[in-house]
């Protein structure tokens, strides 16, 4: 809960709450705050076995904490039914960064590709050609209409 308090920290508190409190008074309200936090946590595991026990027996698994959103993705991800491992593991983004390099270089690739990005630059011959080159077109020809650009 207090992860990341640290000594100096700790100690400061401790000083502040005997100039508040006084220490006399001290020994009680650390009973108090104690006794406080102990009934919070009753009430909550409390309202917690209700809530499943209403919820029904198909919800016995049901964790309070995958409520959170984070925790819930986390879980969902890790979880091997949607098979997420495999594709992670199938993809080798260095391999493909190397292909899509190699073609607009104009370089064939070492290994053949299983992937469609090589496949179709590979189709016109393994090149690409990348510069613009404005074709003319023949004076009774319209220019091409681009929908887009209007």
């Amino acid at each position: 809960m207090f992860n990341d308090i640290g000594p100096l920290e700790l100690v400061t508190l401790v000083v502040l709450a005997v100039l508040v409190f006084g220490p006399e008074k001290l020994p009680k309200v650390i009973q108090d705050v104690t006794r406080t936090i102990r009934k919070i946590r009753e009430f909550s595991e409390s309202a917690k076995a209700d809530i499943r026990e209403e919820l029904g027996p198909e919800f016995k698994d049901f964790e309070f904490e995958d409520l959170n959103p984070k925790t819930f993705i986390r879980k969902q991800l890790d979880n091997d039914e949607l098979g997420l491992k495999e594709i992670r593991n199938g993809f080798d983004l260095k391999k493909e960064m190397a292909e899509v390099t190699d073609a607009v270089h104009g370089r064939e690739s070492e290994t053949p590709s299983s992937g469609s990005s090589s496949s179709s630059a590979g189709s016109a011959g393994g090149t690409v050609d990348m510069t613009k080159k404005r074709e003319k077109p023949a004076p009774e020809e319209r220019p091409p209409f681009d929908a887009d650009a209007t």
